[in-house]
């Protein structure tokens, strides 16, 4: 099946490495279920054609990617879920992203907290309309 998706966010493999090869597993782990083309990888993972190519053919090699059919003249590719290496890769990138999400969440809950505390150390205010009688 092929799909067109908007370029994703920066992935953690981009992140943590650089480069159009981890541009490229970002795309492809993420939508690792569809096949793609070699120039819709390129476009889904904002890479040029060229490089892209390079990086398929080396993924490709290393059983990362697999060829899944053609359509025309276009060889299709797809994360291959069936190399272990490439499922303990996307294990990796799972665990860090839920790391990050857990560490965004600590960052916002103490956030939340020093709102409340302060919130309730401040001193309410009497509104000058309001006249203390003594």
């Amino acid at each position: 099946m092929t799909k067109t998706n908007q370029p994703t966010e920066q992935g953690i493999l981009t992140e943590l490495f650089g480069g159009v090869t981890a541009k490229i597993l970002d795309f492809l782990t993420v939508h690792r279920d569809w096949d793609y083309s070699k120039q819709d990888i390129a476009k889904n993972s904002n890479t040029s054609l060229r490089h892209a190519i390079n990086a398929i053919e080396k993924l490709t090699e290393k059983g990362l990617l697999k060829h899944t059919r053609k359509i025309g003249n276009n060889q299709m590719y797809q994360y291959n879920t069936d190399n272990p290496t490439a499922m303990k890769l996307q294990e990796f990138t799972l665990d860090q992203a839920f790391y990050e999400c857990e560490k965004i969440g600590a960052q916002e809950q103490t956030k939340h907290e020093i709102t409340i505390i302060t919130q309730q150390t401040e001193k309410p205010t009497i509104p000058q309309s309001i006249q203390i009688i003594a």
